[in-house]
C-alpha cells in the first residue's frame, strides 16, 4: 500500500525526524526532511508530495503559515503535529487545510495509522480515468461534482479542494438530504472508530463552505447545519 509513497517530515526536532524517518520506512515510505517552515515549503511547493507530516511551531514561518501558503498553490495532503495545549492553533491549522493532527507526544502506531487512513482517502479519490461516465457526476442547479475527474464547480466555476474537503462534499452530496452525525461523518469519511476529534468535522464543514463561497452563496449554501445532530447537504438549495 505505501510503495512509492513520498512524504515530507517537518519539525525542528532532530529526534522526532529521526524517529518518524524510522517507522515510516519500515512501512515502505520514501521520507524527505526539513527543519524549518521555509525549507519545508520550497520543497513542498518544488516537488510532489503525497502527503507532508508538519509541525506546527516551526523557526521561521509556523506551520500554519506554511498550510496556507502551500494550498494557494496545491492540495497535497498535510498531516499536523501539534503540542497539549495548542488547541486555538490546531483549529487554525485546520481552517487553512490541514488533513488531520496528531498531539505530542505521540504513537508513532498512531501516526501510521492517521497517515495511512490520509492516504487511503486521497488515493480513493484521485481517479486517473478520463473517460466521464456520466452516471457518476452527481449534478445540482448551483453545484456539479465529477466523481471520475475528481472535479467541483460550483456556480460554473471550478473549486480546488483538498482530498478530504472533497470527500466530505461527496459524502453528503451523495445522498442529499440525509443527515448524518459527527460521529458518523467522523467514521465514514475519515475512517475513525477511535482517535476522532468531532471538532475535526466542524472545521472542514466552515472550509468547505467558505470555499464554495467563494464562486456561489447558492451551492454553500446547501451545507446546512442540523443544530444537535449534524450536517446535511440540501437538494432543493
Amino acid at each position: 500500500m505505501s510503495q512509492g509513497n513520498r512524504i515530507l517530515v517537518v519539525d525542528d526536532e532532530e529526534r522526532i525526524r529521526r524517529l518518524l524517518r524510522m517507522y515510516l520506512e519500515k512501512e515502505g515510505y520514501s521520507i524527505e526532511e526539513a527543519e524549518d517552515g521555509e525549507t519545508a515549503l520550497r520543497k513542498a511547493l518544488q516537488e510532489d508530495f503525497d502527503l507532508i507530516v508538519l509541525d506546527l511551531m516551526l523557526p521561521g514561518i509556523d506551520g500554519v503559515e506554511v498550510c496556507t501558503r502551500l494550498r494557494q498553490q496545491k492540495a497535497t495532503p498535510v498531516l499536523m503535529l501539534t503540542a497539549k495545549g495548542e488547541e486555538v492553533n490546531r483549529v487554525q491549522g485546520f481552517e487553512v487545510g490541514a488533513d488531520d493532527y496528531v498531539v505530542k507526544p505521540f504513537s508513532p502506531r498512531e501516526v501510521i495509522f492517521r497517515i495511512k487512513a490520509i492516504l487511503r482517502r486521497s488515493s480513493a479519490t484521485a481517479f486517473l480515468s478520463k473517460d466521464l461516465n456520466t452516471s457518476n457526476n452527481i449534478v445540482f442547479p448551483h453545484l456539479v461534482i465529477e466523481h471520475d475527474a475528481h472535479r467541483v464547480t460550483a456556480g460554473g466555476q471550478e473549486v480546488n479542494l483538498t482530498p478530504k474537503e472533497y470527500e466530505l462534499l461527496h459524502y453528503l452530496a451523495s445522498s442529499p438530504d440525509k443527515v448524518f452525525s459527527r460521529e458518523e461523518l467522523l467514521k465514514d469519511v475519515w475512517n475513525y472508530d477511535f482517535f476522532g476529534d468531532l471538532r475535526t468535522v466542524d472545521t472542514h464543514v466552515k472550509r468547505l463552505r467558505e470555499k464554495l463561497n467563494r464562486v456561489s452563496a447558492e451551492a454553500a449554501s446547501m451545507i446546512t447545519t442540523v443544530w444537535g445532530v449534524g450536517y446535511k447537504l440540501e437538494a432543493a438549495k
